[in-house]
């Protein structure tokens, strides 16, 4: 089997068909295999895998759990069973836009056996936008990128990757505790190759309320990427501990500013000071002092100022 298409799927009955479809409809010189792990859903979507697997006898597997298994279980336990020598990602609320994905990132691994993945940008429908007029990652011009790049930042989009299969042979504990899979999924393979990039926008990635990630609001999901942060740094054994602590340190910031426009003000001064503590163990020298000033310098002298004030001391007038 050249290609395992993974499909991980929980309440997606309005989605899952253009899912389908969209692989389906793929034109390849090589075999490949769609691999649905359908989570329990309690709407109609597992009467839509089913329907489709009868169809496609040849072609789909269903993993049909008795019980809910969560996503990162049901992930782990659907890539697990996938065969084939590369394995392409695709969320059943996401979709493929173009026919020859599949062979084009099957040829460019092929070409280049020095990449563990091959990603490419995807278009963002949202119920604002539609017609999915905006790109991520917008502007991404790296032909090659390495690990040191993807522990920086997540670009790449889950339905776009291809990677090669079976790279990683035991999930490790801490990637059960994680809010978010996909980039700590992205960082485990990048340990075994480059990641190659293909400047063609092939796939729609769909924000909707219903989403896993897209559906969460703002402070939960920079503080599940805080974390994310916290465990890929120790997974690496802090190789990248300076670069991960400056993005931490930004993070933070973020997630500061946000609980304080929500009024948790307890719970945005802990951030705060979080990330100030991050900030200075971000790295040495000038740039941490850049850091630092650029980011909380204005912040720590109002809620000094703020504190002095509630004291009675007069303080914030200047």
């Amino acid at each position: 089997m050249k290609l395992s298409v993974l499909i991980i799927t929980y309440n997606h009955e309005k989605f899952i068909a253009q899912a389908l479809d969209s692989v389906l409809m793929q034109t390849v010189n090589f075999d490949y295999e769609i691999v649905i792990g359908e989570d329990c859903s309690t709407d109609g979507t597992r009467d839509i895998v089913l329907a489709y697997r009868d169809a496609h006898p040849d072609k789909i597997r269903l993993l049909l759990p008795e019980k809910n298994l969560g996503m990162h279980r049901n992930f782990v336990e659907t890539y697990r069973a996938c065969r084939g020598e590369y394995l392409a990602l695709l969320d059943g609320d996401d979709y493929w836009s173009s026919r020859d994905k599949l062979q084009q990132q099957v040829d460019f691994l092929d070409a280049n056996p020095g990449c563990a993945i091959c990603f490419h940008p995807v278009a963002i429908a949202t119920a604002e936008d539609p017609s999915a007029s905006v790109t991520f990652p917008e502007g991404f011009d790296r032909a090659v990128s390495t690990l040191e790049d993807l522990v920086v930042e997540n670009f790449i989009p889950t339905c776009s990757a291809v990677t090669r299969g079976g790279l990683i042979t035991e999930f490790p504990e801490w990637f059960f505790s994680l809010r978010q899979g996909d980039w700590p999924f992205h960082v485990l393979n990048a340990q075994h190759g480059d990641i190659g990039f293909l400047n063609d926008t092939m796939a729609v990635y769909r924000v909707h309320a219903g989403g896993v990630w897209s559906g969460e609001k703002l402070a939960p999901r920079l503080e599940a990427i805080v974390e994310a942060y916290s465990a890929i740094n120790d997974h690496l054994g802090r190789k990248y501990d300076h670069l991960v602590r400056r993005e931490m340190a930004r993070y933070y910031y973020r997630i500061s500013r946000c609980l304080e426009e929500m009024g948790a003000v307890g719970p945005a001064r802990e951030a705060f000071w979080k990330g100030l503590r991050s900030s200075f163990n971000a790295a040495s020298g000038r740039e941490r002092a850049v850091l630092a000033l650029k980011l909380y310098a204005p912040r720590l002298y109002r809620f000094i100022a703020g504190a002095m004030q509630a004291c009675g001391g007069g303080a914030g007038n200047g």
